[in-house]
């Protein structure tokens, strides 16, 4: 049995694993510790008093696979079934996508016509893009960059175009560093079972056990595209928060983690700025460099390991104008924000960027009636090559020396907040050998 199981950062990971443990019978007593005076972590709404939603985090979930159909079960669990709101794959939001190229938006094609002929800003149809992917050859090396491989499966231009948008809007990073295996891993693992990506997207699939309830069946039926909820995805973490309490789960707020040091009996003494707590069992739900400069030396290796994994810093500006029936969110900095601004930068300059990127991309030329700012300091991980073998030797530590400890966040096996909730589940699972 596990008596008393602390959980270290109160995110979207941290409130999963508490939701799971404080339904096992076999864990006496369940702890959150959380740094900041809220729970949520990046996941964090403003919900003004005439009815707008501002997102400055997350702002919809994708109900596809096994990790789009756990969170929904999670959804339902949580009784919150009737505030979801969809977007269904007809409705313009699904189907339209637009690129920012040479000072001009694209239209993505959404038909096999638009497929089949060249559109701008391409030099060629995009189904060459495919023709030369059942002709290349199968990839030899461990891991490789996001655009190296694209490049050499699918053609420069398509690497050059779409998918350095993708990975500066998915991960906020650049994807000639980002990892292809880790964050793409369904493409690493295509190309292996079949050589072409294609066939082997189309004959592989995902195999893992799919759960099933009457939400996820609705949303396959209405084809959702995405979801957010009434009230903002902090709706989600808020009902988490209510769940956990009513359960009985310690909250501890303002609360961080200042030093972890192992007891004889191979504990966890979690020091605190106000006292410690002795701990069975630690879920490490902060980001992997917090967490490096938490352990004790005799962790050297693993801490060597997580100090080596980076996040990425994205300024989120919110802006509203009147007369537009949406709000608009421009998304700043990223990999780049270190090089572009240095230590620092005042709301100022990212109102200035922020307005000026809309009046041009957008032709929103007027002076915005309600601006947000938000700073999140690195609120992203980024999975540069060879991050594989970061997240082996440090599941093998912890193996080979008998810790007491999980790691979840997306700091390791995914950024999405489908990522999150669906490795905290299996995390707490195999603690318990489900």
């Amino acid at each position: 049995m596990q008596r008393t199981v602390v959980v270290a950062g109160g995110g979207i990971s941290g409130l999963t694993a508490c939701y799971h443990l404080a339904k096992d019978a076999s864990v006496s007593k369940v702890i959150l510790l959380e740094a900041s005076n809220r729970l949520g972590g990046w996941m964090r709404t403003t919900r003004t008093d005439d009815g707008a939603i501002f997102e400055h985090g997350p702002r919809g979930i994708r109900p596809a696979g096994a990790v789009g159909k756990n969170t929904l079960c999670m959804v339902s669990g949580l009784g919150l079934e009737k505030k979801i709101l969809p977007v269904l794959r007809s409705q313009p939001a699904a189907k339209n996508r637009y690129l920012y190229v040479n000072k001009a938006l694209h239209k993505l094609p959404s038909s096999i016509g638009g497929v089949l002929r060249t559109i701008p800003p391409f030099t060629k149809p995009l189904f060459t893009c495919g023709l030369r992917d059942l002709v290349a050859s199968r990839g030899t090396r461990e891991d490789e960059s996001i655009h190296e491989f694209v490049t050499r499966r699918f053609g420069k231009e398509l690497a050059d175009i779409v998918i350095d948008s993708l990975c500066r809007g998915v991960f906020a990073g650049d994807c000639r560093t980002l990892s292809l295996r880790s964050c793409f891993p369904f493409l690493y693992e295509a190309e292996r079972r079949k050589r072409s990506v294609i066939l082997g997207l189309a004959t592989g699939g995902d195999r893992s056990p799919q759960p099933d309830s009457a939400l996820i069946r609705k949303a396959t039926e209405e084809k959702w595209s995405q979801w957010s909820l009434q009230g903002g995805l902090q709706t989600l973490s808020e009902a988490l928060e209510d769940f956990i309490k009513e359960k009985g789960v310690e909250i501890h707020k303002d609360s961080p983690v200042t030093s972890l040091e192992r007891t004889p009996d191979n504990r966890w003494k979690i020091m605190l700025p106000g006292g410690s707590i002795i701990a069975d069992h630690l879920f490490g739900a902060v980001p992997a460099k917090v967490l490096s400069q938490l352990l004790p030396p005799s962790a050297g290796p693993m801490v060597s390991n997580l100090s080596q994994m980076s996040s990425a810093t994205v300024a989120v500006v919110n802006l509203e104008y009147d007369g537009e029936a949406l709000p608009v969110s421009v998304m700043i900095g990223g990999a780049w924000f270190e090089s572009t601004f240095g230590d620092s930068v005042s709301s100022e300059k990212l109102l200035h960027l922020a307005t000026e990127a809309a009046a041009v991309q957008l032709g929103l030329r007027g002076t915005p009636s309600r601006a947000i700012i938000n700073l999140n300091k690195t609120c992203i991980p980024q999975y540069k090559v060879g991050h594989h073998k970061l997240t082996e030797s440090i599941a093998s530590f912890i193996q080979q020396h008998n810790l007491p400890l999980s790691l979840i966040g997306a700091s390791y096996e995914g950024v999405s907040v489908n990522d999150c909730i669906y490795n905290a589940r299996k995390s707490v699972q195999r603690l318990f050998g489900h």
